[in-house]
């Protein structure tokens, strides 16, 4: 008798899915019921978890076909197979899956929707919503949120502002996510919790794309200063390209640029600033630069530093420079 790929024939005729073929398609992980399902007796499966035996428990009722640590696609797929059907991976892991974070996340948190009860478990935490994506991203059996709900159900779970600033501004300046996004997402989702992105998301739409520029900005703003334009781009009354300076006080025609030592590690970089520099200097841009340590260790200095050169600007002719915001 010929039997079709990945399934068994049983008693009655009906063909059904074999152990292996489900394993190859989930990460090797399965469910009790998925493996029982495939013809595999209780005593069998048993067999499998003992102490010493080839499978391992990672949360009840679901099994890794290995020994040693999970990675984390298979933590993924094992919550999704806890949460069951209709469910979907979101916050850090669902960003993890999709490539759009680095390393480990501690727990994986999973959306399903409301009607379902499943409870919190192990390294799983299961959220109940009446609000679904409407459309998830598969890898394979794996089930996935879209970026912007990703991203705003990881933030909603920080207490930190660093923490929201350097997930947020992140993804916005790699394009992970569009800023439209994110603020559609902020204003149908859950309101509790919130507080941060709301925040967070009112910075970037100013034009700020890291956590150096927002401390940056709060400085200037505990400094009283005039809030300059933030990562705005600066063109000749001929139309040509300037630069992007991370401050701009057009009233003064000041520039500010946070350069971080890493940045300037590699001769390259270091030549792209200084010819940035020069090409502002050029069109009568009084340029001044800070390091993040200068930021958070000497305040005062660099208020000062900004509140001089701000006077010294105003006292010219307003420079013939056009601005664009921040794209």
């Amino acid at each position: 008798m010929s039997v079709g790929r990945g399934m068994l024939p049983s008693m009655n005729g009906v063909r059904r899915p074999d152990v292996g073929a489900t394993l190859r398609a989930q990460d090797n992980v399965i469910s009790r019921r998925q493996a029982l399902a495939c013809g595999m007796t209780p005593d069998a499966m048993k067999h499998r978890i003992r102490p010493e035996g080839p499978w391992q428990r990672l949360l009840p009722g679901v099994y890794a076909a290995q020994t040693g640590s999970p990675t984390a696609a298979q933590k993924d797929m094992a919550a999704l197979l806890h949460a069951g059907p209709g469910s979907a991976v979101t916050g850090l892991a669902a960003l993890r899956g999709l490539g759009l974070v680095a390393g480990q996340t501690h727990r994986v948190e999973v959306l399903v929707p409301t009607p379902r009860r499943p409870v919190s478990m192990g390294f799983v935490t299961v959220h109940r919503t009446t609000r679904m994506p409407p459309l998830v991203i598969r890898l394979g059996r794996r089930s996935y949120t879209p970026a912007p709900r990703a991203l705003a159900d990881a933030a909603r779970g920080m207490t930190e502002l660093r923490e929201v600033r350097a997930l947020i501004a992140g993804a916005v300046q790699r394009g992970d996510c569009p800023l439209p996004a994110l603020v559609r997402e902020l204003g149908e989702g859950q309101s509790r919790n919130s507080a941060l992105l709301r925040q967070v998301l009112a910075e970037v739409a100013g034009g700020i794309r890291s956590v150096t520029e927002a401390e940056f900005a709060d400085l200037i703003k505990r400094g009283r200063l005039p809030a300059p334009k933030f990562n705005a781009r600066l063109f000749a009354p001929d139309g040509t390209f300037i630069a992007k300076p991370d401050a701009w006080w057009p009233e003064a025609g000041v520039a500010a640029e946070v350069d971080s030592r890493e940045w300037h590690l590699r001769p390259a970089d270091w030549e792209r600033t200084m010819r940035r520099h020069a090409e502002m200097s050029s069109h009568g841009i009084l340029v001044l630069h800070f390091t993040p340590r200068q930021i958070r260790r000497d305040p005062a200095t660099v208020i000062a530093a900004i509140a001089d050169t701000l006077r010294i600007g105003r006292s010219r002719p307003t420079l013939p420079i056009h601005v664009r915001p921040a794209a």
